[in-house]
């Protein structure tokens, strides 16, 4: 997993509440555990019209959104159930953060443990985004900030473990490989007492 520190680009909007993850990427498009190349199915029955051609109004598919890789959505991001092939999918698109008011716990779990980072930020911010869509922001993730495009600065909740993962680039794995020699020596150390206990 890439490290994450910082975040700096445009965004995209989708003003919808309630995208759930069968929106984010389709139950058709999960008979796959890879990750790579999931981004080209993500919100596949928006971007698409009926006859198969890219619907031109969806921003994912408008020319001044290429690259962007901020995402700021309508309230309860997320939704629905908890396929980890969603944030699979928006990170191959190439989102990196994923900003709204309200983004669902099942979802926001999934997102960190693949690098893709989810800021919740008060809904009267969320509103002025949404209604901004391809300015500017920079996220922060060691000072869990968000710089908006006035120059003010609004922070968002970030748990302490997913926080280092994500700066270190690892997943809860492997954290844990990271610390084999800590966790080798405690059991070096618990062996030699039990063994002093029973002598």
């Amino acid at each position: 997993m890439q490290a994450l520190t910082e975040i700096v680009s445009r965004t995209v909007v989708l003003r919808e509440r309630n995208i759930d993850t069968d929106q984010i990427i389709p139950a058709r498009f999960l008979t796959t555990t890879e990750r790579k190349g999931l981004g080209k199915h993500a919100f596949n029955d928006w971007r698409q019209l009926v006859d198969g051609s890219p619907n031109p109004d969806f921003p994912f598919n408008r020319a001044e959104n290429i690259g962007a890789r901020i995402l700021v959505a309508g309230r309860n991001f997320g939704c629905g159930s908890s396929r980890e092939h969603a944030p699979w999918a928006l990170a191959d698109l190439g989102l990196r953060a994923v900003i709204s008011a309200e983004i669902a716990d099942i979802f926001r779990s999934n997102a960190l443990k693949n690098g893709l980072l989810p800021v919740v930020l008060p809904e009267d911010v969320v509103d002025a985004l949404l209604e901004q869509p391809g300015v500017e922001l920079r996220i922060d993730v060691a000072q869990r900030s968000v710089t908006l495009p006035d120059g003010s600065s609004v922070r968002f909740p970030l748990d302490a473990f997913a926080q280092t993962c994500l700066l270190e680039g690892v997943d809860q794995l492997g954290y844990l490989l990271r610390q084999n020699d800590a966790i080798t020596r405690f059991e070096q150390q618990r062996q030699s007492q039990e063994f002093r206990h029973a002598s």
